[in-house]
């Protein structure tokens, strides 16, 4: 049986950063594959689904509930600036041109193909995130990939013409048929376990299937 876990992660997901120091534990502690499958924000591929200008109760409560999660975990949230996706709060319309996350979706892609997404995704996230403003411009985003193992010029490279997007949009679909559609969304044996909070559970599923690594305590 497949000793894999798919990690379906979305570079603006504050909740997909929460989980990156948790997959690596997990690839420490368990003989299972990690393997990361990016796809594009919910604000991305189905814009309606959380984003009503006329109730803002989700992204309000997303805002508020991601700082606090990060708090306790000891790993604060801070939101990027830039947005990864270019989108108006005011009426909440995402906008045609998206400079940042096809790109960074793409070499997150990329990056999974080399063997090195997980590191990648962490110290991307972990730049986005940390509260370091600017993050895309200068050297930042080139020397958090040179911190993951990789060449940021060698991966937008590869993306220039590659059928990048053609794997995200199948990661996309994967991630529907795995009965989810939100991230991060780790998938195991067919099983989901959606959200940062459930770590514990798939913990729970690997230690039933046998999958802990001899003299681990998990």
């Amino acid at each position: 049986m497949s000793n894999i876990v798919d990690v379906f992660w979305s570079f603006r997901s504050p909740y997909s950063r929460l989980i990156t120091p948790d997959l690596f534990k997990l690839r420490d502690d368990y003989d299972v594959e990690i393997k990361v499958r990016p796809v594009l924000p919910i604000a991305i591929r189905s814009p309606n689904a959380l984003f009503d200008s006329n109730d803002r109760r989700a992204p309000r409560y997303i805002g508020m509930d991601s700082q606090r999660r990060g708090e306790m975990l000891g790993r604060p949230i801070v939101w990027p600036q830039p947005d990864p996706v270019v989108q108006d709060f005011r009426t909440m319309k995402v906008s045609y041109q998206q400079p940042y996350i096809y790109r960074l979706t793409k070499v997150g892609v990329e990056a999974a193909r080399r063997g090195r997404g997980l590191e990648f995704i962490d110290r991307v996230s972990d730049l986005k995130y940390g509260g370091t403003a600017d993050w895309d411009q200068g050297e930042k985003l080139s020397k958090a990939t040179t911190a993951a193992g990789l060449v940021l010029a060698d991966l937008d490279l590869a993306i220039e013409d590659g059928d990048h997007i053609q794997e995200i949009h199948g990661n996309q679909d994967a991630l529907d048929a795995s009965g989810h559609w939100g991230v991060p969304t780790l998938v195991f044996r067919n099983e989901p376990f959606f959200g940062q909070d459930r770590i514990d559970t798939l913990r729970w599923r690997l230690d039933l299937a046998g999958l802990a690594k001899s003299g681990d305590a998990a």
